[in-house]
């Protein structure tokens, strides 16, 4: 008889994009990024129990979006993982989906590092040191998808190549924001599909530590897609431009290949402000005032 425990609960928090610089391509195709990433307070539930075969369910504001559960990057990460790791318990799995999919920022790739962080806690007799640097979930996240690596920790870094490279974590200060989707789902292989012109020069030497210059620099380090994600869905310049007009926002920008943006603020009333005054004026886009750190 199986034997089963009481559930694991992890959150996968949205993965944002402050800066996304398009240093070149690579012989089988693959864009060479650089990227500063920062993860928000806000995001997906995921949880686990064990002791079941493996299986997801998928609930939430957004389930319907998600697709069959067969496909999800959730059992794609523990499939893989399994074939890695042998004895490996699995189990159920429960997807609370709150975060808008196709989105820019990062929602399938947080689930399937969270459904990674809690196999590895479901599987202490394996893995007595929680070190998600070892190379067997690290090489099992880079597998399922670019940005799993990044997501695994959830903390600040520079992201480079593919997703493989990663800094050291980096003591952002936490930025006030809001986010916003404009329900339009977005692929990255067509926004990439219309990048043109010159690759950026890698830029990135010391990244600043106190909020004011630390935005006085994200405006001078902008988004390689934002021009190619609004030649695919023309909605993003309107969200950036009511961004832009909100009073308070020091900062408005795209978060990876799109759609969803992001405006920064003093303090986090200024951004709930801004959210509820977006939200009326947009009654079908997502907002969410959050925290980046």
């Amino acid at each position: 008889m199986a034997v089963v425990e009481a559930s694991l609960v992890d959150a996968a928090l949205a993965k944002v994009n402050l800066t996304l610089r398009v240093v070149g391509r690579r012989a089988d195709g693959y864009h060479e990024l650089e990227s500063l990433v920062a993860f928000a307070d806000a995001g997906d539930a995921l949880s686990l129990q064990t002791g079941f075969p493996l299986a997801l369910q998928i609930e939430g504001s957004y389930a319907a979006a998600c697709g069959a559960p067969a496909d999800n990057l959730v059992l794609k990460a523990a499939t893989a993982f399994a074939a890695r790791v042998p004895g490996l318990r699995l189990g159920r799995f429960v997807l609370t989906k709150e975060l808008p999919v196709a989105a820019g920022i990062g929602g399938g790739s947080a689930d399937a590092a969270a459904a990674l962080r809690l196999l590895v806690h479901g599987n202490r007799q394996i893995f007595s040191n929680v070190d998600f640097s070892e190379p067997r979930i690290r090489d099992v996240a880079l597998a399922v998808g670019a940005d799993v690596p990044v997501c695994l920790e959830s903390r600040a870094r520079i992201m480079r190549g593919v997703g493989e490279e990663l800094s050291a974590p980096l003591a952002l200060p936490p930025l006030a924001a809001l986010l916003v989707n404009p329900g339009v789902p977005l692929s990255t292989r067509d926004v990439f599909a219309r990048l043109a012109g010159k690759f950026s020069k890698p830029s990135f030497v010391e990244v600043p530590r106190d909020a004011a210059t630390l935005i006085d620099w994200l405006a001078a380090n902008g988004n390689d897609l934002t021009e190619p994600a609004i030649a695919c869905a023309g909605v993003i310049a309107e969200v950036l431009s009511a961004l832009n007009a909100l009073p308070g926002a020091r900062l408005a920008r795209m978060s990876g290949s799109g759609p969803t943006c992001f405006a920064l603020f003093a303090s986090a009333a200024d951004a709930a402000a801004a959210g509820r005054a977006l939200q009326a004026a947009h009654r079908d886009w997502w907002v969410q005032a959050t925290t980046l750190r």
